[in-house]
This record gives structure tokens, C-alpha cells and sequence, in this order.
């Protein structure tokens, strides 16, 4: 099977390349430098020529402040750019994975959202994500939407200054002689690498096409995962509960946003481990 992962020097690119390597399929790894997903030709034209068989789309415009003060590039990156990807797929036949994320959601509910809740996003960035969602459904003929939730993992992210939370975390502890994390925002933090494992899981099933909540199990909150990270670290550090809107960015954001991998599960295919554990394998591999 003839892959193309698009993003695949990412976070999350990165693993999904090298885990679908490792499990023996062709993979055609695509950055920035050769895909242009806002651009149509450019998406015909590197796609019809690699024909393959699945489109992974690991890229978007994810840097939330940014997103809200150029929404225009936004909506290109993530609506449009899905749009694209949607119809070059139907015309070379192809299977269309393509990564979406919590923040479709308000956060209001409280509990685990499922695939059926209603999305409400509060910020640019999850108007524009869901805007990608919606193309792709009205559009591609075969796709995956994965919802995902607090990515993390070994590859830097670019949008996060090259740091993820768990490595900003340590940062900070090395730093500072306090540390403080808000303790009043949910969420399920989740090792890119087990959602590499998950689209591996994908491929090697294939379930009935359509959305679904691709999350490591439990929930925490900022301030949870940020002790969670200095005890599976054994590192030593001065962690305080920030007070509410003290680190304010005058962007919204859900307040929860855990998600529920309720289809993974219908289909007998959720191979997710709690988020500590996954954590646990991060921390051995940095």
C-alpha cells in the first residue's frame, strides 16, 4: 500500500511516518517545501504524480493566537486546504486520514464528548478545523477524521516554539524557582506516537469511513499532567496552581475538551493506553 503522509517532518507527521515505515508500507513523505495544500494545482500536481493508495494530513495552521489575528490564512490552511484534499482524493481514488481536534468543541459539557455531540468552537482555530471537517464529509468519498487532543511528542513543534508541554515543563523546572500551571482547563494528553499506532490500527482493519475521537484514555488537567510529568521524571520543583484567567491570551478556549473514542471502540479497534502510562513511554524514549 502506497502512502502520503503530508506534514511528515511534524510532531505528528514524523511518527506517522515512521511507525507506517516500520510496519512495511510505501510511504511518500511530504513537507511544506513539496505540498502547498491551500493550492489546488500544487495538490493535483504531487498527488496525481505519487498516486497512492491513503493522503495523510498531518498539516494545518495550528498556532491558536496567530490563527485569530490572521484568520484569512486560517481558513485557507485548514478549510480550504482540506477542500482540496478531499477532491484530489476522489480523483485519484484514494483514502483521505485527516487529523482534526478538540477544539471543535465549547467545552460546556462537562463530560467526554463522542462523535455525535455538537460542535460549537469558541476561537478561529476550531471555527477553521471544523470547517476542514465539514469539506471533507460534503466531499471526499473515503476519508478518516481523527479528533485528536494535547498532542505531544519527540519531534518539535513548531508552533509551540519547539517545545512541547512536557519539555516546556521541564524547561520551566530547570529554570524558575516556581512553576505554575493552571488546574481549571481538561483535557487527555496524548503521545503522537499512539496516534501513529492508531492510523496503523486504520489501515490494517479498515472500518466503516467517518469521524472519530482519537485520544489516549482518562483526563486530566493542565496542572495534573504538569505533576504527573515532574513525578514520572523524578524531578524536583516548586508547582503551583495558577489562579484562574492568569495566564489569559484573550483567546477562548473550552475550558474541556476530553474526548471519548466511543467509534474506535464501536469497531473494536481503540488501542489507546491511559495517558500516564503513554507518558511513562514518552519520558524513556526522550
Amino acid at each position: 500500500m502506497k502512502i502520503a503522509i503530508i506534514g511528515a517532518n511534524g510532531q505528528l507527521g514524523s511518527d506517522v511516518t515512521s511507525v507506517l515505515k516500520r510496519n512495511g508500507y510505501d510511504v511518500s513523505e511530504l513537507t511544506h517545501n513539496e505540498i502547498e495544500i491551500s493550492n489546488i494545482d500544487c495538490v493535483n500536481a504531487v498527488l496525481k504524480d505519487i498516486n497512492p493508495d491513503v493522503i495523510v494530513n498531518t498539516a494545518a495552521f495550528h498556532n491558536v493566537p496567530k490563527c485569530e489575528e490572521e484568520p484569512e490564512k486560517a481558513f485557507l490552511v485548514n478549510g480550504i486546504g482540506s477542500w482540496n484534499l478531499a477532491r484530489v482524493s476522489n480523483d485519484i481514488d484514494s483514502i483521505l486520514i485527516h487529523i482534526s481536534t478538540d477544539y471543535v468543541f465549547d467545552g460546556e459539557k462537562k463530560s467526554p464528548y463522542i462523535e455525535t455531540d455538537s460542535p460549537f468552537p469558541l476561537n478561529v482555530y476550531g471555527n477553521t478545523k471544523l470547517s476542514g471537517e465539514f469539506f471533507i464529509q460534503a466531499v471526499a468519498d473515503k476519508y478518516y477524521i481523527f479528533r485528536v487532543s494535547g498532542l505531544y511528542g519527540k519531534n518539535p513543534c513548531r508552533a509551540k516554539g519547539g517545545y512541547n508541554f512536557v519539555e516546556l515543563m521541564l524547561k520551566m523546572a530547570r529554570e524558575r524557582d516556581e512553576v505554575r500551571v493552571v488546574n481549571d482547563e481538561f483535557l487527555t494528553p496524548t503521545f503522537t506516537k499512539e496516534v501513529a499506532r492508531q492510523i496503523s490500527k486504520i489501515l490494517e482493519k479498515m472500518p466503516g469511513y467517518g469521524l472519530y475521537h482519537a485520544t489516549a484514555e482518562g483526563s486530566c488537567s493542565w496542572y495534573e499532567f504538569a505533576k504527573a510529568i515532574f513525578e514520572i521524571t523524578d524531578t524536583k520543583v516548586n508547582l503551583k496552581e495558577a489562579a484562574p484567567g492568569e495566564f489569559a491570551s484573550g483567546v477562548k478556549r473550552p475550558k474541556y475538551s476530553v474526548l471519548e473514542n466511543y467509534n474506535l471502540k464501536k469497531a473494536g479497534i481503540n488501542i489507546f493506553k491511559h495517558w500516564k502510562e503513554a507518558l511513562k513511554e514518552y519520558v524513556k524514549t526522550r
